[in-house]
């Protein structure tokens, strides 16, 4: 049993991104197909897909890079803990990085990133931070 699915996620996309893998598959949940539609929107991700596979669905994301092969994802970190949640009003979220970078929440409108968040006025547990 995995005790917290987003850092396994996430891991798994650190992991990818250092050996340049094209794409990385892991397990499919709602939850980890809402991180993954933000990535995509936020243009982190070239897509994502969820494939039917025996016992339970995969997801797989292609990952991006840049025109000579940099990384586009330099860092990504997992904010809010299953030991401390981590929680922001749309008052709260400043842009991470002069608007370089993201941060990922769980809000109650769905996983948003905190642009969306802002301009939707909501906040949320913050669940990422991506740049």
């Amino acid at each position: 049993m995995m005790t917290d699915p987003i850092a396994d996620m996430l891991t798994r996309i650190r992991n990818a991104i250092r050996v340049e893998k094209p794409y990385v598959d892991m397990p499919s949940s709602k939850v980890r197909v809402g991180v993954a539609l933000v990535l995509k929107e936020e243009g982190y991700l070239w897509g994502f897909e969820v494939i039917e596979t025996v016992p339970a669905p995969t997801l797989r994301l292609e990952l991006k890079y840049g025109p000579n092969g940099e990384r586009l994802i330099t860092r990504i970190d997992r904010v809010s803990k299953p030991g401390c949640r981590k929680y922001c009003g749309y008052k709260e979220l400043k842009p991470v990085l002069g608007g370089m970078g993201i941060r990922v929440l769980s809000t109650p409108k769905g996983i948003l990133s905190d642009r969306r968040a802002r301009t939707e006025k909501v906040g949320g547990e913050v669940l990422a931070l991506i740049h």
